[in-house]
């Protein structure tokens, strides 16, 4: 009797036992399979294995083609005509992807320690370069050849620290562009391609950023609400931050600058600007023409009276420029300057015309703080 509840109690625990194994069972498949499919995933991801900044087919081709840009020319054979390839200077281009083309050839593609070094080459050798003018075809040429760069990095799925190194420095290259080629004509520089590539750019190195520690971290959070000022989805970005990256000094700065933004306070956002870098009053810089604005329309409501005198001098101090820019910015908009003073009035504010103000002249705020900087040390943060 006593045997048989014996019995009767293993056969009963092992009937309670069956489920747990083959869970465990399904579980440690399920793993398995996971690995599996991963290994099959990295399998199947392109790995590129050209050492050179352009590979060897594309550089004979655009060579035979005579398409070879003039950075790219062979020294000494530029009159030739058919100038040759200088292979330590031609950078593989961006091509669209087109039907039945493979762009994913490994012969084709630059692995992740070549884009770099390629990106390094672009800046000190090509966008840094004193004697390489006019700077529009600087821009225009480094910025197709960094597209490219994307291109290779997207295709290979490259990850890691290579990864933000580059997007780094192409968010640094894109900024700086959007101020020094601020009012160019449209045919040399248009600043919705730059706004685009640089937007994506961002996105894409501020997701880098959630996995792992960076130190460039902040910064780059910092400028990426400073160029999106106003926009909720930047702002929103931003509070959702870890608390020690919120708190860093250069966070807290662009923070209250957003603030003040969002407040309509161009008086503050003006004053806190004093207090930016270089790179980070560039990614200010095409938010400074409306603040003027809103500051010269608030005044003109809060000081409106035929018997206020607002001096010349102090008004130019505030909107951080010069007297004769701050006379022609009041006479765009419609407000009246006597001698030294100005007359505001609720009636008089108008909007300028379209055109009148061309934005590059009004750059001194952010020109007084370039200095000594040369444009390698922007782009590479070294400031």
């Amino acid at each position: 009797m006593n045997n048989k509840r014996a019995s009767c109690r293993v056969s009963h625990s092992r009937r309670r036992g069956q489920p747990v194994e083959r869970d465990f069972r399904q579980h440690h498949n399920q793993g398995v399979w996971r690995e599996v499919q991963e290994e099959r995933r990295q399998e199947s991801i392109p790995r590129g294995v050209c050492l050179s900044m352009c590979p060897i087919r594309e550089l004979q081709d655009r060579e035979a083609q005579n398409l070879l840009h003039r950075f790219e020319v062979l020294s000494g054979t530029e009159r030739e005509r058919w100038p040759r390839a200088d292979p330590s200077g031609v950078v593989k281009e961006y091509a669209r992807p087109a039907a039945g083309k493979d762009s994913t050839r490994p012969s084709d593609l630059r692995p992740p320690a070549v884009l770099l070094k390629t990106v390094f080459y672009l800046v000190d050798n090509i966008a840094a370069s004193p004697t390489l003018r006019p700077w529009t075809e600087v821009y225009d040429f480094v910025f197709d050849r960094l597209r490219s760069v994307r291109q290779d990095m997207i295709i290979q799925r490259v990850s890691g620290a290579d990864c933000v190194a580059v997007l780094e420095r192409t968010v640094r290259f894109l900024i700086y562009a959007s101020y020094r080629l601020c009012g160019e004509p449209l045919r040399l520089y248009d600043p919705r391609i730059n706004d685009t590539h640089l937007q994506e750019s961002l996105s894409w190195l501020l997701e880098c950023y959630t996995s792992g520690k960076h130190p460039n971290q902040e910064e780059f959070q910092a400028l990426g609400l400073l160029y999106n000022l106003g926009s909720s989805r930047a702002t929103q970005h931003t509070m959702e931050l870890p608390e020690r990256i919120r708190s860093s000094p250069v966070m807290h700065l662009a923070l209250s600058v957003s603030r003040a933004f969002m407040e309509r306070n161009p008086v503050r956002l003006l004053r806190l600007a004093h207090s930016l870098d270089f790179l980070q009053s560039c990614a200010l810089h095409r938010h400074l023409e409306t603040c003027r604005r809103d500051l010269l329309l608030i005044y003109s409501h809060g000081h409106s009276s035929k018997n206020c005198r607002f001096p010349l001098h102090k008004l130019a101090h505030i909107l951080a420029l010069d007297v004769p820019l701050t006379n022609q910015l009041c006479q765009a908009h419609g407000v009246e300057v006597r001698g030294d003073y100005v007359v505001f009035s609720k009636t008089s504010f108008t909007e300028p015309e379209a055109g009148k103000l061309q934005c590059a002249h009004f750059h001194d705020l952010v020109d007084r703080k370039q200095r000594d900087l040369t444009v390698g040390s922007i782009i590479h943060g070294c400031t």
